[in-house]
């Protein structure tokens, strides 16, 4: 192996570069948008929630909206706003409000709630009585999850108490809903009884004189694998961004993250040299560390020290040793010309080699919506093709 050293030309602000780069191709995000529609024949609402998956919200919802997504979905009323804030005027759905929430705000402008309890229901009421606006719903029946949703034996008194506000002009029931517990799982039974319980669900609702525009179940594995689930809209999170939502099947979604660092050190050790934190790792031969600055701060598990690779000068090399805060240390071998300033490759295109975000979930004992999300603010976001996006 041969190791050099290169100083920078510069030490100026324009040889400046980043330790860390997460970059968002949107190009992949508007592609993937297009299978679901494609896929599903319904409407998309895109999940932009938690920041965008960690992307940039603002820039994933717009990528999602010119890509051809018809709404926008999110967690939190304050997620809502700052969609507003940001200049983002299309139908938004936020879905995780309590009675003290800024409710108000978010009537005023024109985000739509998930409503599952008449204690939130008569919130948002006053709210939009005192406003003199009537708030848009969508009731959110529970279908298996046991998490969020009304229970069977109350839906029937929600949706009688949203159409006596229906008919003093408070509120507006726009949508019937529920969330999957099973969405990927590829079996038809994964899904089948939570499509008959919201069908159900959407008959008491007529019966309460409800007429929703909107029923929706399908999250991004239903909407790829279980027709049924698909009723008039689906809601997309992870195949927006071209995570794989079915087990054991594969959809024509593009990876939209690539997460790059640098070597910033190289050391050149003998047999039995213990590696990081504890010593827990002692190398087998002579060999070289590569040090690379990014750590469990920035979104990479502390657990898959000792399992987790990257990719080096086109060659897969393990992260050797316990995973810091800051910094992670990578086994470059004896063979080949590594530099200090060398790319390393964290997360990248599977198809190229490179450790996706599937196999990063593998060695952290999670799922990749987890990897995704965990990214830290130290990780310097740039967007490629936003702007280009038709």
């Amino acid at each position: 192996m041969t190791l050099t050293s290169s100083a920078p030309s510069s030490c100026g602000t324009d040889a400046a570069r980043p330790l860390a780069v997460l970059t968002v191709d949107h190009r992949a995000i508007a592609h993937n948008v297009g299978v679901l529609r494609d896929v599903a024949g319904v409407p998309v609402l895109a999940v932009v929630k938690a920041d965008g998956f960690g992307l940039g919200m603002p820039q994933v919802a717009r990528t999602a909206l010119l890509a051809g997504a018809s709404a926008l979905g999110v967690a939190t009323v304050d997620e809502a706003l700052a969609l507003r804030s940001a200049g983002i005027v299309a139908r938004v759905l936020a879905w995780l409000a309590d009675p003290l929430s800024d409710l108000a705000t978010a009537i005023r402008l024109g985000v739509e709630l998930g409503c599952s309890t008449v204690t939130l229901l008569e919130a948002i009421a006053a709210q939009a009585g005192a406003l003199g606006i009537t708030a848009r719903l969508h009731l959110e029946v529970g279908t298996g999850l046991s998490r969020s949703g009304a229970h069977p034996a109350e839906w029937e008194r929600l949706c009688r108490a949203a159409a006596e506000h229906e008919r003093f002009g408070a509120v507006r029931v726009v949508g019937v809903w529920s969330h999957l517990a099973r969405a990927n799982e590829a079996h038809p039974s994964a899904t089948a009884s939570a499509v008959d319980a919201l069908t159900e669900a959407a008959v008491t609702a007529a019966d309460a004189s409800l007429t929703p525009d909107l029923l929706h179940l399908a999250s991004s594995g239903a909407a790829l694998a279980h027709p049924a689930t698909r009723f008039s809209l689906v809601r997309c999170g992870q195949g927006l961004f071209g995570i794989q939502p079915v087990d054991g099947e594969r959809f024509d979604l593009r990876p939209v993250v690539r997460l790059t660092s640098r070597i910033v050190q190289l050391r050149r050790v003998p047999p039995e040299t213990p590696v990081s934190y504890g010593g827990t790792y002692r190398t087998a031969s002579h060999t070289t560390l590569a040090l690379v600055p990014i750590g469990y701060a920035d979104g990479i598990p502390r657990i898959a020290g000792g399992r987790a690779e990257v990719v080096v000068g086109g060659r897969r090399c393990r992260v050797v040793g316990r995973i810091s805060m800051d910094q992670l240390i990578v086994d470059v071998g004896t063979v080949g010309t590594v530099r200090e300033g060398d790319e390393v490759v964290l997360v990248g295109d599977p198809a190229a080699g490179e450790p996706g975000l599937g196999e990063w979930a593998q060695w952290a004992e999670t799922i990749p919506q987890e990897i995704m999300t965990g990214f830290g603010p130290r990780v310097q976001r740039r967007h490629l093709g936003a702007a280009r996006v038709a």
